[in-house]
C-alpha cells in the first residue's frame, strides 16, 4: 500500500508539470531593425563598407563632364551628406543592388544604368530616408538632417 502511494504522489506531481516540447520562442542571432534602424548600426555599417569600397570616381566624373553623352547606356547618381553622421545608401533597381558608404559632409556617388527605376534608401541621424526615382540623366540629391 506505501509502494503504491508513493507512486500515485509521484504520478501526480509529474502529471502537474507543463512540459513544452519544441515551444520554445526561436531565437534570430542577427538583430532585425523594422522601425527605422539606429545610428550605432548604421555607424557599424559605414565602418565596415569603408574597408572594401571602391568608389567610381574616374566614371562619375567622365559623365558628369561630358554632360550626359546621350550614347552612354549609363549615367551618375551622387549623393552630398551634408548631416554629422555618416551613412549607408543603398541603391536598388532591376539587377542593380549597391551599397554606398558616404561620410559626414561627403559626397557619394555611382553608376547606373539610365532609363530604369530605381529605390533609393538609408539611415541618416536616426531619420530614415527612402525614394524611387526613375533615372534618365545624372541625378544628384542633398541630403541633411
Amino acid at each position: 500500500m506505501k509502494k503504491l502511494l508513493v507512486l500515485t504522489g509521484i504520478s501526480m506531481i509529474l502529471t502537474s508539470c507543463s512540459v513544452n516540447y519544441g515551444g520554445y520562442p526561436i531565437r534570430n542571432p542577427y538583430p532585425t531593425n523594422t522601425g527605422g534602424g539606429s545610428a550605432a548600426n548604421t555607424e557599424r555599417e559605414y565602418n565596415e563598407l569603408m574597408k572594401t569600397y571602391k568608389p567610381e570616381t574616374a566614371e562619375v566624373l567622365s559623365d558628369l563632364l561630358n554632360n550626359d553623352d546621350p550614347g552612354n547606356p549609363k549615367t551618375s547618381i551622387s549623393v552630398e551628406n551634408k548631416s554629422p553622421c555618416n551613412m549607408v545608401l543603398t541603391i536598388s533597381g532591376n539587377g542593380f543592388f549597391k551599397k554606398i558608404p558616404i561620410g559626414a559632409g561627403k559626397i557619394g556617388y555611382t553608376m547606373v544604368t539610365k532609363n530604369q527605376n530605381y529605390s533609393l534608401s538609408g539611415i541618416l541621424c536616426n531619420s530614415r530616408y527612402q525614394s524611387n526615382k526613375y533615372i534618365t540623366t545624372s541625378y544628384n540629391i542633398t541630403l541633411r538632417n
